[in-house]
């Protein structure tokens, strides 16, 4: 998969709220009422993550849930990692 310029990501990031370019990935974070609900959401990311076979690097503390996004094959962010902000994006809009 091939790696988007700077100037793509830019523009890609304008449609995803709250998510930003920084250190060769694109980056968010999520606040929920309490750890189960964090809990829950990431349960339903990490399905959807298995069946996209693209996997978030994460943190969770509590209510706070980190989530950064790269394409390590390919050494930086690619359509991959949209595809998996979007998806993430829709579950936490579900909720």
């Amino acid at each position: 998969m091939k790696k988007l310029s700077e100037a793509e990501i830019n523009q890609r990031l304008e449609k995803l709220e709250g998510w930003q370019y920084e250190e060769n990935s694109i980056q968010t974070k999520f606040e929920f009422e309490n750890f189960k609900e964090t809990f829950s959401i990431m349960t339903r990311i990490a399905f959807e993550a298995e069946a996209q076979q693209h996997h978030p690097e994460w943190t969770n503390v509590y209510n706070t849930l980190s989530i950064t996004l790269s394409t390590h094959d390919a050494g930086g962010v690619t359509e991959k990692d949209f595809k998996m902000a979007e998806t993430i994006e829709s579950i936490i809009e579900a909720d």
